[in-house]
């Protein structure tokens, strides 16, 4: 049985410390990881909604184009892309998609699908691809999945995810630990 691995992408398969140092530089800041308590950073920086736009045009791209792999990721995934399809469903805006291609062919990860949905609002994609299983690193966004899709939702564990979470909602702390946690789900659905 092949699974559909739905995979979010920013904090997920990229570090989610990737933004630190250009939050710091562009805002004259000296924010840690572990600063960014919450996924909203207009919180963080204290800046209307409206800046915060304003410098994701401006750094957005040079972010996705640079970002580091989350510990594990490639193995992993480069590990799952016999075994199940991997379709990457991320909140990225659609005129990204090329920096997105270019980034997975830079760190040489394989995925079938990559889709940009350019919200947060993940369900319908979700429910389009049949995703069998999902992986995210924002908390309301794990949880609606999960509750709305009836499905296992793999939780990253970060600073600005801390909230509970339900039971469909399992937070690991790295891929070694998705891979096991999916292993173990995917042993007891197939016998």
């Amino acid at each position: 049985m092949m699974l559909r691995l739905g995979i979010d992408i920013d904090g997920t398969v990229t570090d989610p410390r990737t933004f630190v140092p250009y939050l710091n530089k562009s805002f004259n800041k000296s924010l840690t990881y572990e600063d960014l308590n919450q996924y909203d950073l207009t919180k963080v920086l204290n800046i209307t909604e409206e800046e915060f736009w304003v410098w994701m045009d401006k750094f957005e791209p040079i972010i996705y184009k640079e970002a580091p792999l989350a510990l594990h990721a490639k193995n992993v995934l480069n590990e799952w892309k016999h075994q199940h399809e991997l379709l990457f469903i991320s909140a990225r805006r659609k005129h990204l998609l090329d920096i997105t291609h270019n980034w997975f062919n830079d760190q040489d990860i394989s995925y079938h699908h990559i889709e940009l949905v350019g919200s947060h609002d993940k369900l319908e994609a979700v429910k389009n691809n049949k995703i069998s299983i999902f992986f995210e690193d924002k908390h309301d966004n794990a949880c609606m999945i999960s509750e709305e899709h009836q499905i296992p939702v793999i939780l990253f564990n970060t600073p600005y995810n801390q909230d509970p979470i339900p039971k469909g909602v399992i937070r690991v702390n790295d891929w070694l630990e998705a891979k096991n946690w999916v292993n173990q789900w995917y042993d007891v659905k197939v016998l």
